[in-house]
């Protein structure tokens, strides 16, 4: 799987979207660090996957490395995201100009919190982004709307 920088933005949802051309997941995800920790590392069951992932960095550009782990090997360590996990449904979808957007709807005490992300090639695509009138207010640059950091602080409170 390897090394990239991911390059993505991220919005609140005002109300979904047709959802006939995406795709669903169900995606069960767990914290190995902590919010303190310089470093993201994470656990994710996503259908019949499972992948352990780090990342570092904030906002819009973060660098990513991902590891496929089979069964056994996820099962080892998923004991240890105790108190730190969130379950989602993921709708992955297609955007204008080949874009895709990824519309988490988050299940437990998360719901019913939905955010959609988009990534991009480029920080000149991010930038240049114009979003469909159903994404509501950007939070890419907002910690607190960062999975690992709702695990532990739940939604954030609007102000």
């Amino acid at each position: 799987m390897g090394e990239f920088v991911e390059i993505e933005r991220k919005f609140l949802v005002l109300r979904l979207p047709d959802l006939s051309q995406a795709r669903r997941a169900d995606i069960a995800q767990g914290y190995l660090t902590r919010n303190s920790d310089s470093v993201e590392l994470r656990l994710r069951a996503e259908d019949d996957r499972r992948i352990l992932t780090l990342k570092s960095g904030s906002g819009m550009t973060r660098k990513e490395r991902e590891i496929a782990l089979s069964p056994e090997q996820f099962d080892t360590l998923w004991p240890e995201t105790e108190g730190r996990r969130l379950e989602k449904e993921r709708w992955t979808g297609p955007l204008p100009g080949g874009l895709c957007y990824e519309l988490d709807i988050f299940r437990g005490f998360l719901a019913p919190l939905r955010v959609v992300e988009v990534e991009f090639d480029s920080l000149a695509a991010a930038r240049a982004f114009c979003p469909p009138g159903w994404f509501g207010r950007e939070v890419t640059e907002d910690r607190r709307y960062g999975n690992r950091a709702m695990v532990t602080d739940g939604v954030p409170e609007e102000g």
